[in-house]
Parts: C-alpha cells; sequence; structure tokens
C-alpha cells in the first residue's frame, strides 16, 4: 500500500532546548490526519543541530504524545558510527519504531565505509532502519548496488531517495526493485517529484509539506491508493507555488516561515540558518493566502 510519512520541524530555541509544547502541538494534527508515520528528527527536523539529550528528550516527548497510534521514523544520523549507535539505542529504548540513518560525513566516504557504517548501527543498536539517501546534504549517493548490499543486512529494511525528475523515475524504480529483495521498502522524497514517483509505484512519499499540512498529502496518497491519478496529479499541481518557494529558498526556511506566519509557535531555524527576509516572508504569505493552505 502507498503510505505517507510526515515529516514536521523540531521548534527549539537559541540554544538548542527543544520547545515541547509546541511540538506536541505540531504533531497532534498529524496524528488526527492519521498518516501513516512520522518522520521525526529528520533533515526538516534539523536533527544534526541537536544535542544528543535534546535528540533523545524530542523522542520521548512524541513517543508520550503519539501513543502508539502513529509509527515514528527518528533520524539517527551522526557524524561518527559510534555516536549513530548511541543515538539509535537511545531512539529504540525511548520507544521509536524505525531510525532514519544517512551518511554523514566530513571526509567524502567510500561505499564499503557507508556499508560498515549502517551494519554497525543495525547491528549494535538493535532498532530498524530506512537508508535515508540525501546527496543535496551529505554528498553521497547511494547507488543501487550499495542499497542492495544493505538490503541484505537484517534490520535495514527500507531506503528513502530523492524523486528524481519525472521522466527518470520509472527507470530508478526498476534498478532499486531489481537490487533488493521482496517486501524492501522503496521511498522518496523532495516533495515536488514524489506524487509521480509514487504514480509509477514506490511505496512511501516523506514528505516536508505533509509535516505542516498532512491533510493535502493524504488526499493525495489516497487518490493514488484508489488509482485517481488525475486526481492526484490535480492535487500537485495545484501545490506548484508552494513546490517553487521550496525550491528557491529551501523546504526547511520556507516550512520556518509557515509555522510562524500560522502562529504556531515561534521556532527559528538553528544558526547558521537564518530566517527567511522579509521580502521572502511576503511571497511565502502570499503563496499561503493564495492556496488557502489552512484549509487542507
Amino acid at each position: 500500500m502507498t503510505t505517507l510519512s510526515a515529516f514536521p520541524i523540531t521548534p527549539s530555541d537559541a540554544k538548542g532546548q527543544v520547545d515541547v509544547t509546541a511540538l506536541r502541538a505540531l504533531l497532534r494534527p498529524l496524528v488526527a490526519a492519521e498518516v501513516h508515520s512520522i518522520g521525526l528528527l529528520g533533515s526538516t527536523g534539523t536533527y544534526p543541530f541537536l544535542s544528543r539529550e535534546e535528540r533523545r528528550r524530542a523522542v520521548e516527548v512524541a513517543v508520550e504524545e503519539v501513543a502508539g497510534r502513529v509509527p515514528l521514523l527518528v533520524g539517527v544520523g551522526a557524524l561518527r558510527t559510534d555516536e549513530a549507535v548511541q543515538i539509535a539505542q537511545d531512539a529504540k529504548a525511548s520507544g521509536a519504531d524505525l531510525g532514519l540513518l544517512a551518511a554523514v560525513s566530513y571526509t567524502p566516504l567510500t561505499e564499503d565505509e557507508v556499508f560498515e557504517h549502517f551494519a554497525t548501527v543495525a547491528r549494535e543498536s538493535g532498532l530498524p532502519l530506512c537508508i535515508y539517501d540525501n546527496p543535496g546534504t551529505t554528498h553521497f549517493r547511494f547507488s543501487p548496488a550499495l542499497v542492495g548490499r544493505l538490503s541484505r543486512v537484517s534490520g535495514v529494511v527500507a531506503v528513502k531517495s530523492p524523486a528524481p525528475e519525472p521522466q527518470a523515475v520509472a527507470e530508478h524504480l526498476r534498478s532499486l526493485r531489481e537490487a533488493v529483495p521482496e517486501g524492501f521498502l522503496l521511498g522518496y522524497s523532495g516533495d515536488w517529484n514524489s506524487v509521480e514517483a509514487l504514480i509509477a509505484g514506490g511505496d512511501t512519499w516523506y514528505s516536508v509539506v505533509a509535516g505542516l499540512f498532512p491533510k493535502i498529502g493524504m488526499d493525495i496518497v489516497r487518490a493514488v491508493q484508489t488509482g485517481e491519478i488525475a486526481e492526484a496529479r490535480r492535487l500537485n499541481a495545484s501545490l506548484e507555488p508552494l513546490w517553487e518557494l521550496f525550491k528557491e529558498f529551501s523546504s526547511l526556511r520556507v516550512i520556518y516561515a509557515l509555522v510562524d506566519l500560522l502562529d504556531l509557535c515561534r521556532a527559528v531555524p538553528p544558526r547558521p540558518i537564518l530566517p527567511l527576509n522579509e521580502m521572502a516572508r511576503r511571497k511565502v504569505a502570499d503563496t499561503l493566502n493564495m492556496l488557502d493552505l489552512l484549509r487542507t
């Protein structure tokens, strides 16, 4: 079944302390919308900027708030393998259902190094893992062959890939399907291309927009589930002004601006990331009003 994983921000103060009240408020609509999973502490959740203690606190709060109603996928990436193991162990002990592990690095990594990193975290944490292929951030791209190797490691159960352009998605899916065993889940991020990836047969949409507006995300996924492809494409096209903002300013900065404009909390992105300037904020506000996302 095609599924939706919604990725909210992790509101925190200037010192990196998680705003527990605001986090709970952001999680409640996701549970109410019956998203299929919540992606806590993903890139939208700014996991690399938070201490181990604050990441653990965010997971504990989320587990308590969600109360088993929605599976929790938790970012466990770290620069060092031993740190990633500890963070994954924390997530499991706190009640997370799945870990999202990226190949975070400073020195460019080889495929063998990434394989050993993932195998070690899976083995020593006992937390099931989703491969996080995020080359725009990590500057490492998972080849189908590496995904295939990792798919046979006990505990590695899924991959989150950046959605390619629509004309390339079928080939990307084919290359991955040929590399992994049956039942290994192939999901996509990059909201503006993900709908075509779902239509082509992707298993999961890892969505930034659904982390704030879950209803529109669920409407799209349900349309794909029921074979209403034209409706799924229509809904996706209706969000094109938002996708353009994501491409221009980054989805992270736009979502922070939207959270502020909607008066959901006073969160600002962690430094050195700066909030959008006033001209960009006006552009985001105009798009919000035009799309009437408050009703989605």
